[in-house]
């Protein structure tokens, strides 16, 4: 049954347009020509965020903030063996999934540090990088309150993981 779900949302789509009398071949082509502007738009912003993100590895900063973090994790109650993850979590999302991969595999997924770390995993963001990409492909080019808000939401939900488990 799920099978059919895809293509009937697809079906109902063409038929709503056929319907209005829309060009829809016409308006997927200038989709997907946006959808291209917007990518080579990001791209040079994208490309910059990840050679900072191998510089701070490959320069040991990472190690040097992990060890700084660890008293202040200690005082919330949180392991400083999740500090690599909860620094690379806002910044990328595949750097995030390997830092919990090897947290699982070294800790296991139920011991109480794989379970802190599949929740910040699960219920944080890769702030920077969406800010990134949304401002690259905006007009608007003030992120506001938008990051300070995000890594406070961050925050709290790594010392609620902390609490629960």
């Amino acid at each position: 049954m799920n099978g059919w779900i895809f293509p009937a949302l697809i079906l109902a789509l063409l038929t709503a347009a056929v319907w209005k009398r829309l060009a829809v071949y016409d308006l997927f082509v200038a989709g997907a020509k946006e959808g291209m502007r917007t990518a080579v738009q990001v791209l040079p912003n994208l490309a910059a965020m990840l050679c900072a993100i191998s510089m701070m590895r490959a320069a040991g900063l990472l190690d040097a903030l992990c060890a700084a973090c660890a008293p202040a994790l200690l005082w919330l109650g949180l392991p400083p063996e999740i500090a690599p993850l909860v620094l690379i979590r806002p910044v990328s999302g595949s750097g995030a999934l390997a830092m919990l991969e090897e947290l699982l595999e070294r800790y296991g997924p139920d011991s109480r540090i794989g379970l802190i770390a599949s929740t910040v995993m699960g219920s944080s963001e890769t702030i920077f990088y969406t800010v990134c990409i949304y401002l690259s492909a905006s007009a608007r080019k003030n992120s506001g309150y938008a990051i300070p808000c995000s890594l406070l939401g961050m925050a709290v939900s790594t010392w609620l993981a902390g609490m629960l488990f």
